[in-house]
């Protein structure tokens, strides 16, 4: 008896649980951080500070003030958002790829909030080695870039499987 597969439903669970910590997260920082204000927890390593990005991943285009670039990275959540949505509603190849679509949504919706909501997104977790700081991002990100390494580790798994055609 084989397992039975992982429906769309719990995918999209998963992505509204990192879509409620994303939120809770950044309120948390907002309402006990000042813009700007950095708490150390781990010297040398780890800060907790609080940032307010208008671009993308990594600062890309942060330091644009014109309004086309919020409504370019909101029309391209929306696209992202649809993409997943429609994968996760022709049903995933795995759970490695449901959960991978599933921390994306909520990570990609968590960012989209933000921007519709204030035009920023909130960034707090700063880790960095001496002079070099990775640049500040929030558990969205993290969602995010985690979605997609399981995606990328479902496609490498996938390579691997014999092709049941070529028997």
């Amino acid at each position: 008896m084989s397992p039975r597969p992982l429906s769309p439903t719990s995918f999209l669970l998963l992505a509204a649980v990192v879509l409620i910590l994303d939120q809770a997260t950044k309120w948390l920082v907002a309402e006990r951080l000042a813009l700007g204000e950095i708490r150390r927890v781990i010297p040398s390593l780890f800060n907790l500070t609080r940032v307010e990005n208008r671009g993308a991943a990594f600062g890309f285009l942060a330091d644009s003030s014109s309004s086309a670039v919020n409504l370019f990275l909101i029309a391209f959540s929306l696209a992202a958002l649809l993409l997943v949505l429609f994968l996760l509603w022709r049903g995933p190849t795995s759970a490695w790829a449901g959960c991978g679509l599933g921390l994306i949504l909520g990570g990609a919706a968590g960012n989209l909030l933000d921007r519709l909501r204030a035009g920023t997104v909130v960034d707090f977790l700063d880790f960095y080695w001496g002079a070099y700081h990775w640049p500040a991002f929030n558990l969205a990100d993290s969602a995010i870039v985690l979605g997609a390494g399981a995606l990328l580790i479902e496609i490498f798994r996938g390579s691997r499987q014999p092709n049941p055609q070529e028997s």
